[in-house]
């Protein structure tokens, strides 16, 4: 079996064929789907699969994607999931909910969304004590991260988003040595901690939810003597990605089939050339097929000799959804427009992304109705309930906004993960 340092691989992580592996995978999601998912048997029959049976993911050519940003509109019309749930609603262990809004499930297996391997692969051990700052509020983040942690044997501090000072002090008190969050957020426990006089323990962190660019990894490694690893899911899907030692790229995590698609024509993309990111999952409580993240990603074309056999995606590249992600959370037009569509004093409106030492900021722009003014304290209220982000809102002049503008624009020059 192979190895990286003095940890086995898991079989799961490192088969003889990778591609067997995935298309036994497939041909156990179509079954689950046809059995068990109401959404992904329509689309399996319009393809012409109506019975299981060996197929591998080539056989899935010719069903159509499902679009993350289609899963609101087909939620509310068939409440609570869309038709995709597997298993009865009572057995789940519980229900989250995502920007969006998206109704997540998750059930009673432990470590739900197969998070392990990525905090093995970060060299995550038991008995380490970890700060979780991923939200435990409604939606999933924190518990994904959580039930990988518990699994590994982690003890975890449950520490959710903001309380800076507060967690900062906390983490080091009890010697906290690894970090789960964004990376943004982790440089401000850092920062906040050297203001204060905090001596920081961290000695590893994976993060996830936002981008990690070069030069925040070396200030995170070289400057604050942590060792960052990125990982990569969704709710939906669970892990999909994440990084071995070598921190080049992220391996395909198991347990999942992963397409790179042409978002035109649905063709798989040749290694190195981006595409969207689809995944069909063999999960008996939320079973997918073919399920388009929105996000953008190329299967490198080289291998990595840390022993895992999965193929790498070369990181974060854009996305072809609508939401854009803030500060580890998605915003969608349509939470916007839930806030300000009809709001008095509003005619017109557009939120920008933009960012300053590493950190996002969210600017709504509102144009005033003919002889009105809106209440900005009121909207950005709005806004905090829709985003469960601050929100800076800011008047401008009537006429600075075509009436075609796109509802929010990302300015900032990496996109998000």
């Amino acid at each position: 079996m192979s190895t990286v340092g003095r940890r086995p691989l898991d079989a799961a992580e490192a088969p003889p064929d990778w591609d067997a592996a995935q298309d036994a995978l497939a041909d156990r999601a179509v079954r689950l789907a046809l059995e068990r998912s109401g959404e992904a048997g329509v689309r399996l029959r319009e393809a012409g699969i109506a019975h299981p049976e060996p197929r591998g993911v080539a056989g899935l050519r010719e069903v159509a994607v499902l679009a993350k940003d289609d899963l609101p509109e087909l939620q509310a019309a068939q409440p609570p999931f869309g038709g995709m749930l597997g298993v009865d609603l009572g057995v789940l262990r519980r229900i989250h909910r995502s920007p969006g809004p998206i109704n997540d499930p998750e059930g009673q297996r432990a470590d739900y969304w197969r998070m392990a391997p990525a905090f093995r692969a970060a060299g995550f051990e038991r008995g380490d004590v970890v700060l979780n700052t991923f939200s435990y509020h409604l939606t999933p983040g924190g518990h994904m991260m959580d039930a990988g942690l518990r699994a590994v044997g982690c003890v975890v501090v449950a520490g959710g988003v903001g309380n800076t000072s507060a967690q900062a002090a906390f983490a080091s008190q009890i010697g906290a040595a690894g970090y789960v969050g964004t990376p943004q957020f982790l440089l401000t426990l850092l920062e906040r901690g050297r203001e204060d006089g905090i001596p920081a323990t961290f000695r590893r962190a994976l993060v996830s939810g936002a981008p990690l660019p070069p030069d925040l990894r070396r200030l995170l490694q070289e400057g604050h003597g942590v060792s960052v690893f990125q990982a990569y899911g969704t709710a939906d899907a669970g892990a999909i990605g994440y990084e071995c030692q070598a921190k080049d790229g992220w391996h395909v995590a198991p347990g999942i089939v992963v397409e790179v698609l042409d978002p035109g024509t649905r063709e798989s993309c040749e290694p190195g050339k981006p595409g969207e990111v689809v995944v069909t999952s063999a999960n008996p409580v939320y079973p997918l097929v073919r399920f388009g993240t929105g996000d953008l990603s190329a299967f490198r074309p080289d291998g990595c000799d840390c022993g895992r056999t999965s193929p790498r995606l070369a990181g974060f590249l854009g996305r072809t959804g609508e939401g854009v992600k803030v500060r580890g959370m998605f915003v969608h037009p349509r939470q916007l427009a839930e806030a300000l569509v009809g709001a008095p004093g509003v005619r017109r409106y557009q939120g920008a992304v933009t960012e300053e030492d590493h950190r996002d900021i969210l600017v709504i722009s509102v144009e005033p109705a003919p002889g009105r003014q809106p209440d900005i304290d009121e909207l950005a209220a709005r806004l905090r309930e829709t985003t469960r982000l601050r929100v800076d809102v800011r008047p401008v002049e009537s006429g600075t906004f075509a009436e075609d503008a796109p509802p929010i624009v990302d300015l900032r020059e990496r996109g998000r993960s």
